[in-house]
């Protein structure tokens, strides 16, 4: 066996943490540590919304980037895409999170490999569009056609002036419409604002 995986744990609720940590802890392939020193971390939520995603986007821009693995309470197929364009590596029901397939997830993390429950892959590649517009939660909000329209151009690097006058928009509609779609999305600035909504199926 070769050297143990160094992973951390990391939940809003701490007898869910405490919980994670034991489980994590009688696998002998992993070593449990502090998030500064962690190849691989573990996100225990109860639900996945904004903050959680935040929390998701927080870990992976720390300085030694470790991956992610979400172990949810509940997990609608919409939330799906989200976590993974947010950079979650690894998403687990808690409910099916036992010490083998918790396992599993944070090693393929740490191989780069990513890791689904087996529901919510067979909607990805039954159905891709009723997950990208996800039943329930706050990920119903998808893009409307004008919004759409805007991000496309964005994404073909046109300028705000030119955007407005392609579509007949004044330019502070085009300055509106990627301001909500950011807002909306917690996205940083209209590059991520692309590139998350191309990775979610959203153009």
């Amino acid at each position: 066996m070769g050297v143990p995986v160094p992973v951390s744990v990391v939940a809003l609720d701490p007898v869910l943490e405490a919980g994670t940590r034991t489980t994590l802890q009688v696998r002998p392939e992993l070593t449990v540590c502090e998030p500064a020193d962690a190849r691989v971390a573990v996100l225990t939520v109860d639900r996945l919304g904004p903050a959680e995603l935040d929390m998701v986007r927080a870990t992976r821009t720390q300085p030694h980037r470790p991956a992610v693995v979400l172990v949810a309470g509940t997990l609608a197929s919409g939330d799906v895409v989200h976590a993974l364009a947010a950079g979650a590596r690894g998403l687990l029901l808690r409910r099916e999170a036992d010490a083998s397939r918790l396992a599993h997830a944070v090693l393929a993390a740490a191989r780069d490999d990513c890791t689904l429950p087996p529901g919510l892959l067979e909607q990805l590649l039954d159905r891709p569009d009723t997950v990208v517009r996800g039943a329930g939660g706050w990920s119903d909000g998808m893009l409307s056609d004008r919004e759409r329209s805007v991000l496309r151009l964005v994404a073909d690097g046109h300028e705000t002036a030119e955007i407005a006058q392609r579509l007949a928009y004044s330019p502070r509609t085009v300055t509106t419409v990627v301001h909500d779609i950011t807002r909306r999305f917690r996205l940083r600035n209209r590059a991520h604002a692309v590139a998350y909504a191309l990775r979610a199926g959203l153009l």
